[in-house]
């Protein structure tokens, strides 16, 4: 799934940037603001999750919703994801440690087959935010470029 969307009226923030100058401080700036926006997401996800979770059994797929910097080959792009802990591979015979237990049945909740219809609850959880998420991804990233630019 891709989600596409625009910011405007980010004039005032690029004038800061060109005076910040420096790419390695901007880029810390758009990280810390990417993950302070995708805890919306997190949030809207485990609260999703809640209430699918079997409360017979000890796994707890809320707890194991977390936020992981995503890696990319562009220098100048920074990728924030969120997602369920442990993965999804049934390959592995020892699972990973987590707090939520034994969690890699999570895509077979999530994704639909022949013989599940499938209850999707991470893709809502981005789908029905986007504009909360980037407001405050705009929001939080003026505020750190105010901070670096106190700095210097």
């Amino acid at each position: 799934m891709s989600v596409e969307f625009n910011i405007e009226g980010l004039d005032e923030v690029q004038e800061k940037l060109k005076r910040l100058g420096n790419p390695r401080l901007m880029k810390n700036a758009a990280r810390r603001s990417a993950r302070k926006a995708m805890a919306i997401v997190r949030d809207a996800a485990r609260a999703n999750a809640k209430t699918l979770d079997d409360p017979e059994t000890a796994e707890k797929i809320w707890k194991n919703i977390a936020i992981a910097a995503g890696k990319t080959r562009n220098p100048n792009e920074v990728v924030m994801r969120v997602g369920v802990r442990g993965g999804a591979s049934f390959s592995n015979k020892n699972p990973p440690k987590t707090p939520g237990g034994d969690t890699r049945h999570w895509r077979f909740i999530e994704y639909p087959s022949a013989n599940n219809p499938g209850t999707p609850f991470m893709r809502p959880a981005l789908q029905n935010n986007i504009q909360a998420v980037t407001n405050s991804f705009a929001e939080n990233f003026n505020k750190e470029i105010d901070k670096e630019l106190a700095k210097l």
